[in-house]
């Protein structure tokens, strides 16, 4: 891990607790399973993009709800591990953080998750903490503090900061964010209203004028659109053990790369960095193979 850390991230979104299991299947109706191994960690889109940036070598600071109840401190731990700090947008709250189980299946690294995500726990953009923005290059907006992040995108682009944006999946607020962003990384379940083809959902994002905008597909490659120019970027293939997190640790390296490189270049780099931790179970292991690209 490269301690000469010289650039910073912001990355507003969701902050949760992650139990992972490995099985050979996530268990059906009245059964009872025993996984073959389990770990767990911080998680959130915005939460592992942060700790996968840290790694490789930049600061990070997660923008999002935590607390105070007992569990927190597990989240706490994890990250202190990876040297992400924490701005907590509600610190006096005692109720549980949010919990995430994920069922691992052992032979194609598939994942069964039920979770609970901020819908509980949305706040104003008046909990932001002051001169949050203050020496920071990149912000990443994961869509689950909707307020906080459109305050937080319209600060970032009034200091020319750049804005990238976690479309995982649409989420209602979203359309008033897209006006700021520069970068526009999303899912093919990423459908914004009326939009059910990929080529539909380039044209609605193109609407808002973003510059450069990406649509990944899992093991295929990553078609985008950069100043009118459409592409595609091939993804490693590998034989998955676990693909949980790839996409949040893909826009993670994504921040990273984009800060010293261009736009397909930083494609190209974050996808090799998610498709090798597909090759380890969990969120973190990956990073243990000290490989980096």
């Amino acid at each position: 891990m490269n301690n000469l850390k010289s650039q910073r991230g912001l990355f507003v979104g969701l902050v949760t607790l992650d139990l992972i299991y490995l099985a050979d299947s996530a268990p059906k109706n009245n059964q009872k399973i025993v996984a073959t191994d389990y770990t767990l960690a911080a998680g959130g889109p915005a939460t592992n993009a942060a700790v996968t940036f840290s790694y490789l070598g930049n600061q990070a600071q997660v923008l999002g709800v935590l607390g105070s109840h007992p569990m927190t401190q597990l989240i706490r731990g994890d990250l202190a591990n990876y040297q992400v700090a924490i701005a907590d947008l509600e610190s006096n709250i005692s109720t549980p953080p949010p919990v995430s189980s994920i069922i691992i299946t052992q032979a194609t690294g598939e994942r069964a998750v039920i979770s609970i995500n901020a819908a509980k726990s949305q706040v104003s953009k008046t909990s932001i903490p002051p001169d949050i923005l203050q020496d920071i290059d990149i912000v990443l907006i994961d869509g689950h503090q909707m307020a906080v992040s459109l305050s937080i995108a319209e600060m970032a682009k009034a200091a020319n900061i750049p804005i990238v944006i976690d479309g995982g999946s649409w989420k209602p607020g979203f359309e008033q964010i897209l006006p700021f962003v520069d970068y526009a990384l999303c899912s093919a379940n990423f459908y914004p209203p009326n939009c059910h083809t990929e080529a539909e959902v380039f044209t609605y994002l193109s609407t808002f004028n973003i510059p450069h905008i990406a649509i990944t597909h899992g093991e295929n490659p990553i078609e985008y659109l950069s100043s009118t120019q459409m592409g595609a970027v091939d993804v490693p293939q590998v034989q998955p053990v676990d693909t949980l997190g790839a996409g949040d640790i893909f826009h993670g390296a994504f921040c990273y790369y984009i800060l010293q490189d261009s736009f397909t270049d930083a494609l190209t780099r974050a996808a090799k960095i998610a498709a090798n931790s597909c090759q380890f179970f969990g969120t973190r292991r990956w990073m243990e193979s000290a490989v980096k690209i």
